[in-house]
């Protein structure tokens, strides 16, 4: 494995993770994960669908025919809860940037794992 498909790799886990702990939280209906809801303005109720919507975006980020499409799909994703914090007033560089550093690792990750992508970059640059 050449060190650059090792870097994506190890850049790639550090949003996945974040993700599926963020996930799995909403899916297990937690208390912490309830209380954000509230906070942040949205019915407790919807944390099951928005916690397997973001599962299926990430299943499709993982697999690796549908990865660029699955980052494109969390990068949406991700736009959501930017507009979400900025509506509330959060603090901008831990709250609502906070989802561009995300997007910003799983693209940077799918970048270095996948040569196809990578070419594509370079022919447009």
């Amino acid at each position: 494995m050449n060190k650059q498909l090792l870097s994506g790799r190890i850049i790639t886990a550090i949003p996945v993770l974040f993700l599926a702990f963020d996930a799995v939280g909403k899916l297990l209906n937690l208390e912490p994960v309830r209380q954000s809801f509230q906070r942040l303005g949205y019915k407790t109720s919807i944390g099951l669908a928005i916690g397997l919507l973001e599962l299926a975006c990430l299943i499709v980020y993982l697999v690796p025919r549908t990865a660029v499409f699955g980052a494109v799909l969390l990068t949406g994703f991700l736009g959501g809860a930017i507009a979400t914090h900025v509506r509330v007033g959060d603090p901008l560089l831990t709250h609502a940037f906070f989802p561009v550093y995300v997007a910003i690792l799983l693209w940077i990750g799918l970048v270095l794992r996948n040569e196809r992508l990578r070419a594509l970059i370079r022919t447009t640059a």
